[in-house]
């Protein structure tokens, strides 16, 4: 097609949508945006975002979940990012994993319903995606293995279990802990048509002053090959999620991938390919996470970095982690979406810019100079319920003007 030509069908096609769009107007149809992604995280350790409560009846927690979604319908956002594996348990009937403590209070208690099975459905019929939000390692919020439920697979395999800074890890350096947290994730998948798999920031536990994780055993075994314990702790974790990516391919073919680290790869101080930033945490060098190789080498569909910092602060910029990240997937077949900290708006203690209702606005504003970006994803749901400063009102008035679908 000549270049004559491609303008002439470019205007009528303009002109034919702006004729689509218009009779939607007049039908009283709001006609959509651009395809983005507008997220929320709806978090369900220690009941965060829901159920308010364990306990409830399965009626209540029902009626709960429902208005979570019924909030991000009308508020014009497309994907709710579900929690269902907070603790190595579950928030389906799993074979493999007892029933969350966060569901009926007790851990391994049946809640009296099928929450992830009705999030899918009751999400598909208010037109969003439900992406099931899993967090592979982490097994508890304290350090007593006689708490968990009988069956837990961690009171079975006590050898797989790694006591840090508090709280229960499975260890990511044996074989058959990536197997067992891999079998147990795809579950979910298998059963029900969830959009996405989505993973956070935990893989390696976040540093605790002067306190050491113990995989000295699994070191001795599995770490011949590498040049130090951080390359071959970076290794366990790169096969987790190559291994999670094939393993979604071949249970449910077209479900996406999707990963949300913590924002900061590493400092250019320490790597010259890292950014202009002075993070007390580096993913590469303290959860062993290489976030940047997997966008570079499309081992994830999307990556949702927390940039949870204000714009112009000075240890971490979100304005200048914004062009990183964007120059990072840049020219790559993997989704940039930008998580963002509507859980600071108004919040007690924190700087004068997170008291600026406009501030959340003001980073879509900034983010849309980048066509990487291809969106947002907030947290987290209660926030965008209670919206205390009206930071998310802001943001819809300013942004989500129309409904918008997304990417694909």
């Amino acid at each position: 097609m000549g270049h004559l030509s491609r303008r002439a069908f470019t205007l009528a096609a303009l002109s034919t949508l702006a004729t689509a769009q218009g009779a939607a107007a007049a039908a009283g149809h709001r006609p959509r945006a651009a395809a983005e992604m507008r997220g929320v995280w709806l978090a369900t350790v220690s009941n965060r975002d829901w159920p308010s409560r364990p306990g409830l009846t399965a009626a209540a927690q029902r009626a709960e979940l429902t208005a979570h979604l019924d909030r991000a319908a009308r508020d014009r956002l497309n994907t709710v990012v579900f929690q269902v594996r907070p603790t190595a348990d579950a928030l389906w009937p799993s074979p493999y994993e007892p029933w969350s403590e966060y569901l009926a209070g007790t851990q391994g208690k049946s809640p009296g319903w099928d929450p992830l099975g009705t999030a899918v459905r009751e999400a598909h019929a208010r037109g969003l995606e439900l992406h099931a939000w899993f967090n592979p390692y982490r097994i508890a919020n304290h350090t007593d293995l006689g708490r968990l439920a009988a069956s837990h697979p961690a009171r079975r395999h006590p050898d797989w279990v790694v006591p840090y800074g508090g709280k229960l890890y499975y260890n990511p350096g044996l074989p058959e802990v990536r197997a067992f947290v891999q079998r147990a994730m795809l579950d979910a998948v298998a059963r029900y048509p969830v959009d996405a798999v989505h993973f956070d920031d935990y893989f390696y536990p976040y540093p605790v002053a002067g306190q050491t994780f113990d995989d000295d055993d699994a070191y001795d075994r599995y770490g011949g090959d590498f040049p130090s314990r951080a390359d071959w702790r970076r290794d366990n974790i790169d096969r987790l999620v190559r291994e999670t990516a094939a393993g979604i391919r071949r249970v449910r073919p077209g479900t996406r991938f999707g990963i949300s680290p913590f924002g900061v790869w590493r400092n250019a101080s320490t790597d010259p390919l890292g950014s202009d930033t002075q993070a007390g945490v580096q993913t590469y060098d303290d959860l062993h996470a290489d976030t940047r190789r997997w966008v570079r080498e499309h081992w994830i569909d999307y990556i949702v970095p927390q940039l949870y910092w204000h714009i112009g602060f000075a240890a971490a910029d979100y304005a200048k982690l914004v062009d990183w990240w964007a120059a990072v997937a840049k020219g790559t077949r993997t989704r940039l979406y930008i998580g963002e900290a509507l859980y600071k708006a108004g919040a007690a203690g924190q700087p004068s810019a997170w008291q600026d209702p406009a501030e959340l606005s003001r980073h879509l504003t900034f983010a849309a100079r980048y066509p990487q970006v291809r969106g947002h994803v907030f947290f987290a749901a209660k926030d965008v319920a209670a919206d205390p400063i009206g930071a998310m009102s802001r943001v819809i008035t300013d942004h989500y003007g129309r409904s918008a679908k997304p990417p694909r």
